[in-house]
Order: structure tokens, then sequence, then C-alpha cells
């Protein structure tokens, strides 16, 4: 059975066993590391927004066979803190995992609504919910004509809600265009809040909402949702949008299992830790990505994000191996905060630190600039243990050159 459990297997999960396999290695030791998850690849999450949600995967045994840590096929049900286990469920049934150090990097959930209708709504949360609206839209032309067959409501207006909406103005046309019915595209945000990107600062605001402009995306704010059928999205003043495609993107919290850790959570249902990313009152359990109210930079916490996920894995990873072998501990350090907002084809907008300072760069910059990250900086190195282990390295910082815009 592994000494260093990891459960979960997004981008602080498969980091955090790079981590810990990379100490290992480097002192010679004997110790394993095992990492528990149900699939077998690393989806790319941050781009399930876009088209082709299918191909944005990578094997985890790709990244995890070289540098000889085990892949544990099983979905973890519960952990025994005091005993030390972890049950799970996989193909030969309910078994326990005995650990000496457990890093728990089993991510975030999207927040589901309770209102009639629910079961229609979309969304980009996971691999399999983002190939269904994929598979959704192309079996557009072929579903009845009528009023909304190709508008798409997206509810919520924050990070996730308004890349799916810039990305869907460009995606249902791709779909209409060669049935004759791209005029016919329609693609609107409900947002509750009177602003859309509140979060995103109001110095980005005028650049969001030019873009939006810009792809003819509408907006309807101020406004929830009460329920939703198969042929429009009715709204709380009394009026419905006529659609059949309808998106949800309104906020995560922590998986469940955090609750089974006996220690201190914040409202989204994240562990507290401390800075080597140990579990507040539980020292053999550390927590990495969408679980862990880390610190970060100038008393801020870290976000449910790949940016801050990837740093997260690598020093849990890091600090569970350290601790087996009696070495010091390294702090958490992220890389300085930053935002990048693609906004399809209007570009995208960058900004800097947790006061959201606007980073001025030109549109097509700014659209570079984020294809570098989806496609380049979030993917881990395969095949190679050499490049995989000095790439989790946690004082190694994952940005790296930005291409020139094409043209």
């Amino acid at each position: 059975m592994p000494d260093i459990l990891i459960v979960g297997g997004g981008f602080a999960g498969t980091w955090a066993a790079a981590g810990a396999a990379r100490l290992l290695r480097a002192h010679g030791a004997a110790h394993t590391v095992a990492l528990l998850t149900p699939g077998q690849d690393l989806v790319i999450r941050p781009r399930l927004y876009q088209a082709d949600p299918a191909a944005y995967r990578v094997p985890l045994d790709r990244v995890l066979g070289p540098i000889g840590v085990r892949r544990i096929a099983a979905s973890a049900t519960g952990i025994d803190t005091t005993r030390r286990r972890v049950v799970a469920d996989g193909p030969g049934g309910r078994a326990e995992y005995p650990y000496e150090r457990l890093v728990l990097a089993t991510g975030s959930v999207l927040v589901r609504p309770d209102l009639p209708g629910a079961g229609l709504l979309h969304d980009v949360d996971t691999m399999e919910a983002a190939v269904a609206l994929e598979e959704h839209l192309h079996a557009l032309p072929e579903a009845p004509e009528g009023p909304g067959r190709f508008t798409a409501v997206v509810i919520g207006a924050g990070f996730t809600g308004l890349e799916i909406a810039a990305e869907l103005a460009g995606r249902l046309r791709a779909v209409a265009a060669p049935h004759g019915r791209a005029d016919e595209v329609e693609v609107v945000l409900v947002e509750r809040d009177e602003a859309v990107g509140r979060g995103l600062g109001e110095a980005a605001r005028p650049v969001i909402e030019g873009a939006l402009d810009e792809l003819g995306v509408a907006r309807r704010l101020g406004i929830t949702v009460t329920r939703v059928d198969e042929g429009a999205v009715h709204l709380s003043d009394g009026t419905a949008i006529p659609a059949r495609t309808a998106v949800w993107t309104a906020g995560v919290r922590a998986d469940g299992l955090t609750a089974q850790v006996p220690a201190a959570r914040d409202e989204l249902g994240r562990l507290a830790v401390d800075e080597w990313l140990r579990v507040r009152g539980v020292p053999e359990v550390y927590a990495a990505g969408d679980t862990a109210a880390a610190p970060a930079e100038d008393g801020h916490t870290v976000t449910q994000s790949c940016q801050h996920a990837t740093p997260l894995g690598k020093t849990a990873g890091h600090n569970a191996a350290a601790d087996l072998l009696g070495l010091d501990r390294a702090p958490f350090a992220p890389d300085p905060y930053v935002t990048c907002l693609d906004l399809g084809g209007a570009g995208a907008v960058l900004t800097k630190g947790f006061d959201r300072v606007l980073n001025d760069l030109p549109a097509a910059e700014a659209k570079a600039r984020k294809r570098a990250i989806n496609e380049s900086w979030i993917y881990p190195p395969v095949d190679d243990a050499e490049e995989i282990l000095r790439a989790a390295d946690h004082r190694v910082s994952q940005r790296r050159p930005v291409p020139a815009p094409a043209g």
C-alpha cells in the first residue's frame, strides 16, 4: 500500500504525485506514491468552454508511469483520518487504502440550482457535461424549426459564464451557418447582479462589455431564472427567452469529501491549511487545489483555478514527502496572481493582482497569451521522467514566454 496517497486526478492531484515522487527520488527513498482517481485522464478543465472538449485530456499514465507513481482506478467515498484509511469503490468493489500521508485534491463541483427544469441545464464543469453540450449544439440543425432553435442562454456572468457566452457566439454560428441560419444565432447572458464580471474588477468591465457588444451577446441583468423548459428560459420578471440551449455556470464548491476531514472549512467547503498546506489540526493530511483555502500573496486566499491548483499540488506533494523523510517543508509561494479572460472572437482581457489592475495589452496580444495558457502552459510533460520531475519542482514558475500574435 502507498506511503503517500493522493486522492484526485486533476491538476492539483497530478502535480502533487509528481512533486512527491521528485523529492523521494532525489533522496533515493523507497517510499511509494499512489494516485487514486476514477478516471484515466487528466481533464484540461479550463478548456471545456471551447469547441471539441473531448480532445482536452492527457492520459494520466503518461505522466505518472514514467515517474513510478501507481494509479488506482477507484472513486473515494470516505476518509478515516484516525485510522489513516481512504475508502474507495473500484472495479473490484469497495476497498480501503491506508496511508502515512494523504493529499486531498478532489477539486470542486458545480452548485446546481433547485428549480423546475434544472435537468435541462447544460454546464461545462466536467468532460462529460461539456461533451453533452457539444453534441447538443451539433444536433440543433436537425431539431424542429421554431423560436430559439439557435439561441443559447448562459446563466451567470462570472468568469466561466463570460467565457462560454463569448465562445458560444462563434460555436453556434459555425453550426448554423452551413444551413443558412447564422442570422438566427443569439446568445443571452442572465445575471442576478446589475453588472457582468463583478469579481473581475471595475477596470476590465468596459473591455468585457465592449467585447460582448462586438459579439452580439445580449444581457439580462439584475434578474434570475425561475424555471426552464425545452423551449424557453423563464425569468423572475415574468418574461421568457425562447431558447433550446441553457447553460448554468453559477458557482462551485469544494468536493464533499472535505466534510469528512475533522477540520475547519470556509464558505466554499475548502479546508483550512497552514503555510505548508497541512490541514490545520490533522497533520498527516494535506489539501491542494480547490479543496484548500490556502494563503496567497498580500493576505489573500487562493482562487479555485488551475493557476493556483498546479503550484498547490507541487507544494503539497513535496511537503508530504518531506514529512516522511524528516526534511524541512517548503512554504506555499505561488506566482503573483493574474487573470486572463477569453472573449472568444473579440480577443481576451488580462488583469494583474487581486485588485484586478488592467493589463493594457491589445486584444490580439491578450488572445495570444490566453492561447499560450490554454494550449501550452497548463499541460504537463508526458513520457519523459526527467522533464516531468523537473516541472514538478515547486520552485519552478509555470509561466513561459508568450508567442507573438499571428499576423
